[in-house]
Order: C-alpha cells, then sequence, then structure tokens
C-alpha cells in the first residue's frame, strides 16, 4: 500500500519510518515547494500532486494550514483521512469552537472577534486577564495577545486589526478571545479512531511549555477519574467528526475538571512518547487508521517523558548513556527555536523516571532544556 502526506515535516517524516515494517511507503507533499519528496531523505520525486493522488491508496495530513484547492482536490477522491472537515476545522479556532458546542465538549467562555466593537465588548462580558487568538494561521504560541490592563488595549488592538484586514472574501479572518482561566496545568489526549467508528486512546499527558512551545511531556501519572473526562471528550469529537486517524486534544486541567483548549487533526508533539511508551505509536496507528488496518495497543507499557529539542543541532553524548533514553532527529537545519528532534525516556516506575530525568538534567543546560530538574524532583517525590 501506499500514502500521501500533505506537508513535509518531522510529523510525515516518523510516519513514513514508522510504517516501512507494515510494507507501506509513504511520499508527501511539500505545499511550501509544490514538491512531492520522500520525507525521510528529502529526496523530490517527478510526479505532480495529481499524479501522487491516483498512485495512492490513502491520503493524510501532518498539519492544518494546507490551501484550500489541496484539501478540495484530495477530499474528491475519497480516500483523504480524516478529510477536509476535520483538517479545517483543526486550521481555524472558530470552526473549532463551533464543533466544542455541538459536541457538548467544555472550553474557555469565549467572544468571537471580527471589528473594533466586538474587542471591547468581549473586554466587557468576559473581564481581564483576557487572552485573544487569531483563529487562523497560530500555532506555537504566534498570534497570541494577553490583554492585562486598559492602556494595552489600543495597542493590541492595533496588532489585531493588522490580521484582520489581511482576510479576503473568500478567506476572512477572525479573532477569538477567551476568558483567561487558571488552571493547574496542561494536558493532552491522544486516540486513534478507525473506519468502524472504534476508538482507541493512549494514556493522558502532562505537558509544559515554555514561551507557547512544547518543552517536556510525561506519560503514566494520571489517575482513571481524569483520564475518563479526557476519553469521554474525546470520543464526542472525533465521532461528530466521524474521524479516521489519530486526534489529539490538548486540556486545561482546572480543579481536576477538564476544558478544551485545542485539537490536533493529526499526530501530535505530545504524543512523540508512544513512541517508546507504548506498544503501538501514534505514528503507526495513524498509518493503520487511514490504510484500513487493524489499530494496534495503546495501553502503557512503561511511563516515559518525551523532551522537545529546540535549535539545537546536537545533543551532548552523554545523554545516550542514560539508561532508558533514545534520541529522535528531523534532519532540519538549526534555527533558534526550530524544533530539530526529540529525546525520549523510559523507566519501569514514575520515580524510576524521576531519577533518570535527573540524571538528563545535570547534562543538559536548563536555559535550552527548562523543567526538567523540576520535574525529575516532582517524579522522585511521587
Amino acid at each position: 500500500m501506499k500514502v500521501l502526506v500533505l506537508g513535509a515535516g518531522q510529523l510525515a517524516r516518523m510516519m513514513s519510518l514508522s510504517a516501512t515494517h507494515l510494507d507501506i511507503q509513504v511520499s508527501a507533499y511539500d505545499v511550501a515547494t509544490q514538491q512531492v519528496i520522500n520525507p525521510v531523505t528529502f529526496e523530490a520525486h517527478s510526479a505532480s500532486l495529481e499524479q501522487a493522488i491516483a498512485d495512492v491508496d490513502a491520503i493524510t495530513a501532518e498539519f492544518e494550514h494546507i490551501p484550500a484547492d489541496v484539501l478540495s482536490v484530495c477530499q474528491k477522491t475519497g480516500k483523504f483521512y480524516p478529510g477536509a472537515e476535520a483538517i479545517l476545522t483543526g486550521g481555524d479556532r472558530a470552526k473549532e469552537k463551533a464543533l466544542l458546542e455541538k459536541a457538548e465538549v467544555a472550553c474557555a467562555p469565549y467572544a468571537l472577534i471580527t471589528e473594533k466593537a466586538h474587542f471591547l465588548a468581549s473586554i466587557e462580558e468576559l473581564g481581564k486577564p483576557l487572552v485573544v487568538k487569531t483563529c487562523q494561521a497560530g500555532y506555537d504560541g504566534k498570534g497570541q495577545w494577553r490583554v492585562k490592563h486598559d492602556n494595552e488595549v489600543e495597542a493590541i488592538w492595533q496588532e489585531m486589526s493588522e490580521f484582520l484586514a489581511a482576510g479576503t472574501d473568500t478567506a476572512p479572518h477572525a479573532i477569538i478571545a477567551e476568558q483567561m482561566i487558571p488552571f493547574d496545568r496542561e494536558v493532552s489526549i491522544i486516540g486513534v479512531r478507525d473506519h468502524n467508528g472504534q476508538c482507541r486512546i493512549y494514556p493522558l499527558t502532562e505537558n509544559q511549555h515554555t514561551n507557547g512551545v512544547l518543552t517536556l511531556s510525561v506519560a503514566g501519572k494520571e489517575k482513571s477519574a481524569i483520564q475518563s473526562q479526557a476519553e469521554t471528550a474525546f470520543a464526542a469529537i472525533a465521532n461528530e467528526l466521524n474521524y479516521v486517524g489519530v486526534l489529539a486534544i490538548e486540556f486545561f486541567d482546572v480543579n481536576g475538571t477538564l476544558l478544551v483548549n485545542e485539537i490536533a487533526p493529526r499526530v501530535h508533539n505530545s504524543g512523540h512518547w508512544t513512541q517508546q511508551g507504548c506498544h503501538v505509536s501514534q505514528f503507526e496507528n495513524h498509518i493503520r487508521a487511514v490504510t484500513g488496518l487493524p489499530t494496534g495497543d495503546t495501553s502503557l507499557l512503561r511511563p516515559t517523558a518525551m523532551i522537545n529539542v529546540l535549535g539545537q543541532d546536537g545533543i551532548p553524548a552523554e545523554v545516550l548513556s542514560v539508561t532508558g533514553v533514545t534520541s529522535h532527529w528531523y534532519g532540519k537545519t538549526a534555527k533558534p527555536g526550530r524544533k530539530m528532534g526529540h529525546i525520549n525516556v523510559s523507566a519501569n516506575s514514575l520515580h524510576q523516571l524521576g531519577e533518570r530525568l535527573a540524571e538528563l538534567a545535570e547534562i543538559l543546560p536548563e536555559v535550552d532544556y527548562p523543567g526538567i530538574a523540576q520535574t525529575s524532583h516532582a517524579l522522585i517525590l511521587n
């Protein structure tokens, strides 16, 4: 079988690597260059997008911001999963909020903004502090503002108005204002739904972000009540979309109650730990689902943490001397803040995982790898 991935980044790369032992060939369509490439070697194919689409058994996507004409062409084939609606919903916060309401899944109170009057009304209705997000083109903390004081309103509106003005009649821009919820932590759920509507869900993951970018995830420490909430939300959203493939949902944990922050209709950074922590990784399960193969076991093999490597073109060799560590690289040129790879570390218990993270904290500088030491201490004391 053959699969075409829309997008040619690290997620397509890891899907391709996981598909090899299933005897499935994966190619990728680079939206930026409009070339079909091998997502592991980056070698360009001579085939056009139309030829690549005709040659594969299934089409999927690794990110949400795909041109509408490409989505339309793929949707018409009947072999695009999870499908254009899911991708468009994941790439537009207004559509996402509408989906959550329809699926009856809780999120923070919000207001849609397309003009200044809406912005001022949202401040009045939702109060300050207020988090404001672009509905389109925002990711990894980009396209967001925080309104904390009255004297910030005009300057922030000027930046917002520039974004709104960049929209067109066929692709209008909008902005969401959300009540800033004091939350205890950020968690996410990764699951897979097959063509028959059957769901398999991975253990909930606790995430740490720095400047809006995921830096560290830990899986294997959740209690059943929190896991159950997340699984219920996953099933409601996935069923509403008639979803096929891996879906990620990010939550705020507010005193034990989960509120959806956002969804990602694809494999996700917070699920990279599944490569070493589970029987079947999120990448393999996504390929299985979109090609109609049975999905695999998502139960936890061992507590596992994932550390993002941001902007670094290598890691100290001593990292690989720590028991339970595996490194994964994306084949990118280093740039500040760029996701270059990740480190997975597994253990037989949370206490042991904390000890291994403590070893890594001695090797990896806190400035480049924030939160490892603090997390290690918390796990050791768990």
